[in-house]
């Protein structure tokens, strides 16, 4: 399985940063080293040609330069710095280039990614530029180019924090069906409306999040017939999760990836997911999170290499 990364660019951050920037190598280094199966590349960077699919032409230029409002920059939660800018570019590269990849292979991924709250004009939460909507549009743009046919994308975000830069964007869009699964009461406090979300309340557990995530996914399938699937798979619903609030287990995590995953795979849909959001009391149980949801990857990835032809 292609796995593309862009760990390298590390932020300046402030000593007490909430954001948990060494967990990127930190689960890259657990993949070179427990799922060998995974092949590891370097992402490129993310054109402005392809931000400017969902990016206005201003904001992608202020964060190039540093020019970005205070404002703005409050909103994102990073000071700016050349090496924010140039990750922010090289994580949507890295999700473009799993998009790519997932077509060819069924199951790719981006070590980092999921930046789901940024919009067209700023970003917020910890997210720069748009790494799915890029990417999908960008996807659609290639299908149109190369097969002269419409592709239709599924955005399954099971950060614990609604996706509402997604959602605004794909709004009024019938080609990308947005579905997020997020706390009801946790961050953004103002919601967008994506075409399917599901309002969780503080402590829900494996059960009860399964049984939503079930029927989420059946309303998907009777809504929407996607030609690609994006997946953001937060570890953030974790029980051990500082900001998440949410009460699933390992087991609970490890099920939900596996619905995901076997929904597209029954359906014979590409496949390619980022790791969203996950800021665990304890780093070592967000990374054990994400390795989780790449074995279980990786056993899908083998059922489409081994599919028949």
């Amino acid at each position: 399985m292609q796995v593309f990364y862009a760990d390298q660019f590390v932020l300046p951050l402030p000593t007490g940063h909430r954001f948990p920037m060494g967990k990127y190598r930190l689960l890259r280094d657990r993949l070179a080293e427990e799922l060998p199966e995974i092949r590891l590349a370097q992402a490129r960077p993310a054109t402005d040609g392809e931000l400017a699919l969902v990016h206005t032409p201003a904001y992608i230029q202020a964060i190039a330069d540093g020019s970005v409002d205070p404002k703005i920059l409050r909103e994102i939660g990073f000071p700016w710095s050349q090496a924010m800018a140039e990750r922010a570019r090289r994580s949507v590269g890295a999700t473009i280039a799993a998009c790519r990849t997932a077509f060819e292979q069924g199951v790719a991924a981006n070590i980092a990614g999921g930046t789901h709250h940024a919009y067209p004009d700023r970003g917020g939460g910890f997210c720069v530029f748009n790494d799915a909507a890029v990417a999908a549009r960008l996807m659609q743009a290639e299908r149109v180019r190369t097969q002269r046919a419409p592709l239709r994308v599924a955005v399954i975000d099971l950060d614990v924090h609604q996706g509402n830069g997604t959602a605004r964007i794909f709004r009024d869009d019938p080609t990308v069906f947005t579905l997020s699964l997020h706390g009801q009461k946790n961050f953004p406090f103002r919601k967008e409306a994506s075409d399917l979300d599901v309002d969780l309340p503080d402590g829900t557990g494996d059960d009860a999040y399964l049984h939503a995530l079930e029927r989420a996914l059946d309303e998907l399938a009777h809504r929407f017939d996607p030609g690609l699937v994006i997946y953001l798979a937060g570890a953030d619903p974790h029980e051990g999760d500082r900001l998440g609030r949410l009460k699933l287990t390992w087991d609970g995590l490890e099920a939900r990836d596996r619905r995901v995953f076997d929904w597209a795979w029954q359906r014979g849909v590409p496949l390619a997911f980022a790791m969203a959001g996950g800021y665990g009391h304890r780093l070592e149980d967000t990374v054990q999170v994400q390795v989780n949801t790449f074995a279980v990857a990786l056993a899908y990835a083998r059922r489409w290499h081994n599919r028949p032809r």
